[in-house]
């Protein structure tokens, strides 16, 4: 981890898998209650010079902060289990920055869940992580190979799978569309470049589409799941029970 926010989050959400903390002079200095953390969570902290602090770093202007932690991914079951209610699955979604940001969106719009499924970015990949800024430590995150699994965990689980797809009939704002998006809803988005395979789309319960009002083409990725998570988040919000339980962690 990178950076003081995506740091302070790994130490407020997951303190005991943070294993070690690699910091300059000038940056402890503005940073105090990071290495009160550290400290309170017995984790050591190794004081490193301007230049071994750019070798550990992967961005172009190092905050001087970094921290060594386990990898946060759980397997699918753990992920969905506690009846979710808005699920994030990612197939084949291959840039970084594009995955970290879904996942932060994800997190914000109070999804239950992230799954990275088929041969998708690592959530591990330092740009991902970074474009996450410490959310992958909010909710549980799973990664599986297959994505006919992911449809039938998620269908296990008491979600209704629902392929984000620009070319289908259903649109976004439909009445019969938003209905359905009340109850528990697991939204799959495909690969930047090339979307959701034809087999997927036809294997999800329902596709739906992110209406185009204007002359844009398209949606970038996070755009659309944003979107499509509000919505959902919304729809949710207005008609759950009080007595439904969400996602405290």
């Amino acid at each position: 981890m990178e950076g003081a926010q995506a740091v302070r989050e790994a130490f407020a959400y997951a303190a005991n898998s943070v294993h070690e903390l690699f910091v300059t002079e000038q940056t402890a200095s503005r940073h105090a209650d990071l290495l009160q953390q550290a400290e309170a969570a017995g984790t050591r902290v190794s004081t490193v010079t301007p230049r071994a602090a750019e070798m550990l770093s992967e961005t172009k202007t190092p905050q001087g902060l970094v921290a060594v932690c386990d990898t946060v991914d759980v397997p699918i079951a753990e992920a969905l289990s506690g009846r979710p209610r808005l699920v994030v699955v990612l197939f084949e979604v291959s840039d970084p920055g594009n995955a970290g940001t879904v996942v932060r969106v994800a997190d914000a719009a109070g999804a239950d869940a992230v799954v990275f499924a088929g041969d998708a970015v690592d959530p591990h990949n330092g740009k991902c992580v970074r474009a996450s800024t410490g959310s992958l430590f909010h909710l549980p995150v799973a990664r599986a190979r297959d994505a006919a699994e992911v449809f039938d965990a998620c269908r296990s689980a008491g979600l209704r799978v629902v392929a984000a797809d620009g070319a289908a009939e259903h649109k976004l704002d439909d009445v019969a569309v938003e209905e359905a998006l009340t109850g528990p809803t697991a939204w799959v988005f495909g690969n930047e470049a090339h979307g959701l395979p034809a087999e997927l789309t036809r294997a999800a319960d329902t596709a739906v589409a992110v209406p185009i009002h204007g002359a844009a083409e398209s949606l970038n990725l996070a755009t659309a799941a944003a979107v499509c998570l509000y919505a959902t988040a919304r729809i949710q919000r207005i008609t759950c029970r009080d007595d439904e339980p969400r996602r405290t962690s």
